[in-house]
């Protein structure tokens, strides 16, 4: 065999799954011929395929230095970045690739999922887009092309990519699930009937396709007001994964005390990260963290950068631990002996080209509410806004929500008990960062008052974080910019209140949950939010 026919054969291995032929091709053509970048290039791919992505890295590094000028090699290169959160290295990979000319659907598609991971929709259009105009009948090139239009608020566009995902693929259980949430479903106009025989058709052990059909179903429902239904069909399309993930809730106890323990606000004094650019928003998920996120982006000297994991990703690295997670109790516990100022000043490269020159820059991460007091004592000057929202619609609307399966910090919401033990272990810790750290830093906000008064609680947030006023700030939901979360839809709404006091509508359903909550101290027997207990 020649070179070119053993590496055509390792590639078709490769695309098939048989990795084990298509490496033994690879080895012979470097074995025989030597050193040769398609070759690296194919090896670097199968490594990456097995989640070895620093290996990987490494590989693609011998296929760089051998064809620097191949957009392939810094495409797939930057992903492995991406997957070891190495985050600026896979963006500056991603730009020299796509600034070397791609020449294949696949190439467009890879530059472009590494663009959408860090928050550049509009550069992930394009970039979809050529991938489709190349290979127009592969159905993941126009879902990924409907994905980055949906978040970059162009709805219309993303319906009719959602569209030819489908038929391109019919049972595209994703596509499914993100088209009947860009608009309201009618009696004359749904898919009911389509998603619940794609549902049944399921096997019970793809707990995963059953979860975003379950909730496609559960939202058509709600559209068409049978609510109890909607309830129903909730738990059915949760009961395979909360089964499969074994969720305990005790180490989210465990996560919420190391918290709590482990950040003392008094070492702040020692810091010497002294920015006061950075505004965290915080909170417990769906509470309006992008709500507020949009009004303080509005602002003409404010910067949104999007929902970053950047400072727990610092954290976990200078922290050391072992095990996979970014967020664990070790982690958080382990984290109180990082050097502050070592721990502020990497925060602060990390964002530099996101943030720009903006005076303000806010990160939206609700989970950083964890590291509330690690972020004071890295960023003394930095401010914190954290928000609330009655409990009951709170763990409600995190019932309600479709979040990403591959993380596991989301596994509460696939169980309404559970829903209520984690916001009780979430207030217990905004208590405690409200009690100890600064008024100056940290504040909080409840949906429901910027709600019903947007403009004086936009207006005192801005003065928060030290601004003057800018009634932009009103306008908040006809910015442009792409959202990259949940709210994609409702916050380039004006606002509304139809969300306030939801969970009334299934009050005998939820009422196990709620005598958590009042056992809890956080409403009353009448499902009223004690809001200051």
């Amino acid at each position: 065999m020649t070179v070119e026919s053993r590496l055509k054969a390792a590639a078709a291995a490769l695309g098939a799954r048989q990795y084990r032929e298509a490496h033994a091709l690879c080895l012979e053509v470097l074995q025989t011929s030597g050193p040769h970048p398609e070759a690296f290039f194919l090896l670097a791919l199968l490594t990456a395929d097995h989640d070895n992505h620093a290996k990987a890295v490494e590989i693609f590094d011998r296929g760089v230095a051998l064809a620097p000028d191949d957009p392939r090699l810094h495409a797939h290169r930057a992903k492995s970045l991406l997957a070891l959160n190495r985050r600026e290295a896979a963006a500056d990979a991603a730009r020299r690739a796509s600034r070397l000319g791609p020449r294949d659907a696949l190439t467009f598609d890879t530059i472009g999922v590494v663009f959408t991971r860090l928050g550049d929709h509009e550069a992930a259009i394009h970039l979809f887009g050529a991938a489709v105009a190349q290979d127009p009948g592969r159905a993941e090139y126009h879902y990924n092309l409907a994905a980055s239009r949906q978040f970059a608020g162009d709805f219309d566009g993303a319906e009719a990519a959602y569209s030819r995902t489908l038929e391109l693929a019919p049972d595209h259980v994703k596509a499914l699930s993100a088209i009947v949430g860009l608009r309201r479903q009618s009696e004359a106009d749904n898919r009911l009937d389509a998603l619940m025989t794609a549902f049944e058709a399921r096997s019970t052990d793809d707990e995963e396709s059953q979860l975003h059909l379950g909730h496609a179903i559960a939202k058509t429902l709600e559209d068409l007001g049978r609510d109890t239904e909607a309830l129903d069909w909730l738990g059915r399309a949760k009961a395979g994964i909360r089964e499969a993930r074994g969720y305990d809730p005790k180490s989210d106890v465990a996560l919420f005390d190391a918290a709590a323990n482990g950040a003392d606000a008094d070492r702040a004094a020692g810091a010497v990260a002294e920015s006061d650019r950075p505004v965290f928003v915080v909170g417990l998920p769906r509470t309006g963290t992008t709500l507020v996120d949009r009004i303080l982006g509005a602002h003409s000297q404010v910067r949104s950068v999007g929902e970053l994991s950047s400072f727990a990703l610092i954290g976990k690295r200078l922290a050391a631990t072992p095990g996979p997670y970014v967020m664990d109790a070790a982690t958080l516990s382990a984290a109180d002996r990082i050097d502050g100022a070592r721990w502020g000043e990497a925060y602060l490269d990390s964002v530099a080209d996101l943030a720009g020159d903006a005076p303000r820059f806010v990160d939206k991460m609700p989970l950083n509410i964890v590291w509330a007091g690690h972020i004071h004592r890295a960023l003394p000057k930095a401010r914190i806004i954290c928000l609330r929202r009655h409990p009951i619609d709170a763990c409600l609307s995190n019932y309600r929500q479709l979040f990403a399966t591959s993380f596991s910090y989301y596994n509460y919401a696939y169980d309404l008990a559970d829903c209520a033990r984690y916001y009780l272990g979430f207030d217990r810790l905004r208590a405690h960062w409200a009690a100890t750290l600064p008024a100056d830093r940290y504040t909080e906000v409840a949906y429901e008052d910027v709600i019903a008064d947007l403009e004086g609680e936009a207006g005192r947030l801005v003065a928060h974080c030290g601004l003057d006023w800018d009634p932009a700030c009103l306008d908040f939901h006809t910015q442009s910019g792409s959202v990259a979360t949940a709210s994609s839809v409702q916050v380039r709404q004006p606002l509304y209140s139809s969300s306030i006091g939801r969970w009334k509508r299934h009050a005998d359903a939820l009422a196990p949950m709620r005598a958590i909550l009042e056992a809890g101290g956080v409403i009353n027997a009448a499902g009223e939010w004690l809001r200051e207990a």
